[in-house]
C-alpha cells in the first residue's frame, strides 16, 4: 500500500530556486547508485541558497536528512540545468513533496523519473501563506493541503497519470511492475 497522507514541517522558499541552489555543481561528483553516496547526497540539499535569505538551513550542518519532508516555493521551481541530482539529493534528505505554484518542465519531470519526490502544483502561492516550520497534511487523494495550525484547506492539481510512476520508485520501477519491461533477475 502506498503512501497518500503526509504530515510534517514545510520549508519554504521563493520563486526561481535553480538547481544550482538545489544541489551546489561541487557535489555532482557524488553516484547516486551507490549508497553512501546516495545518503550524502541528501547532506548538500538545497545548500546553495544564500544564506542572507534562509537563515535556517533545509539541512542542520553535519546531518544528513532534514527536519522538514515538504518543500513549499513560489514559480519556477527547479529551473536551471537539467541535473537528476537536484530531486535526488532532496530526496535523500528526506524530503518527500515539494508544493509549487509552478516547477520548471525537466525538474518535474525528473521527479517522476527518478521517483522520489512528489512534484505538486498548487494554484494558491502557499510561500505567501506558510512560514518554514509550519506544519501541514498533504493529502495525495484529496490534492489537498491543510495547514494544522488554522484548519485551512488549500487545493493543489492532481498527480493524475504521474503519481503511480512516483509511488513504484520511478519510471523503471514502474516500466518493471506493469510489465513494460522485464523484471531484474
Amino acid at each position: 500500500m502506498t503512501k497518500s497522507v503526509f504530515t510534517g514541517p514545510v520549508y519554504v522558499v521563493r520563486d526561481n530556486i535553480d538547481t544550482d541552489q538545489i544541489i551546489s555543481a561541487q557535489y555532482l561528483n557524488l553516484v547516486p547508485t551507490i549508497a553512501e553516496e546516495y545518503e550524502k547526497l541528501g547532506s548538500y540539499a538545497l545548500d546553495g541558497l544564500p544564506a542572507s535569505l534562509y537563515a535556517t538551513r533545509y539541512v542542520k550542518e553535519s546531518q544528513l536528512d532534514s527536519d522538514y519532508p515538504i518543500v513549499v516555493a513560489g514559480k519556477n521551481f527547479g529551473c536551471g540545468s537539467s541535473r537528476e541530482h537536484a530531486p535526488i539529493a532532496m530526496g535523500s534528505a528526506n524530503c518527500e513533496i515539494v508544493l509549487a505554484e509552478s516547477f520548471a518542465r525537466i525538474f518535474f519531470r525528473n521527479c517522476v523519473a527518478t521517483g522520489e519526490l512528489y512534484p505538486c502544483e498548487c494554484a494558491d502561492r502557499l510561500c505567501d501563506i506558510l512560514k518554514t516550520g509550519d506544519v501541514v497534511t498533504v493529502d495525495l487523494d484529496a490534492a489537498s493541503v491543510t495547514v494544522q495550525a488554522t484548519g485551512k484547506v488549500y487545493q493543489f492539481k492532481p498527480l493524475g497519470d504521474v503519481r503511480p510512476v512516483v509511488d513504484a520508485g520511478g519510471l523503471f520501477n514502474f516500466a518493471r511492475n506493469s510489465g513494460m519491461i522485464e523484471a531484474q533477475k
